[in-house]
């Protein structure tokens, strides 16, 4: 994911994307790192790790997917332990936040006109 997310990152001609991407590229390469250490201090060196193919694609489908890909796994990937799955739990977050950027922020078919009542999208919003 974050080979794909980068390379999105860097061929995007979209400001919101570019920085969605960097930081989804920066969390979950973080989070995986300190997942992977806190995983082998608790269980010992993983031995072996999954040939994973580049996703293609809309980044923000393969983001979602790696997220339900997380959700899914959850009890697999932390074995009960609180402290794994806090850390899990959290890459899952940036992966529904950057889902949000991309497909919400800088969109213009997301965004509300004002209804002239000069409250704009918070006037829309307090209609809901």
């Amino acid at each position: 994911a974050r080979t794909a997310a980068h390379m999105a990152h860097c061929h995007t001609d979209s400001d919101a994307q570019h920085k969605a991407l960097n930081d989804c590229d920066d969390a979950v390469v973080g989070g995986t790192d300190e997942g992977g250490e806190c995983y082998q201090g608790l269980f010992g060196i993983i031995g072996e790790y999954p040939t994973i193919a580049v996703p293609q694609g809309k980044p923000a489908d393969w983001i979602d997917s790696l997220r339900q890909w997380l959700k899914k796994n959850r009890d697999a990937c932390c074995q009960g332990e609180t402290l794994l799955e806090n850390l899990h739990d959290n890459i899952q977050a940036v992966c529904a936040q950057t889902v949000y950027k991309l497909r919400c922020l800088d969109n213009p078919t997301m965004k509300s006109e004002p209804d002239g009542d000069d409250m704009g999208v918070m006037g829309s919003m307090m209609k809901w």
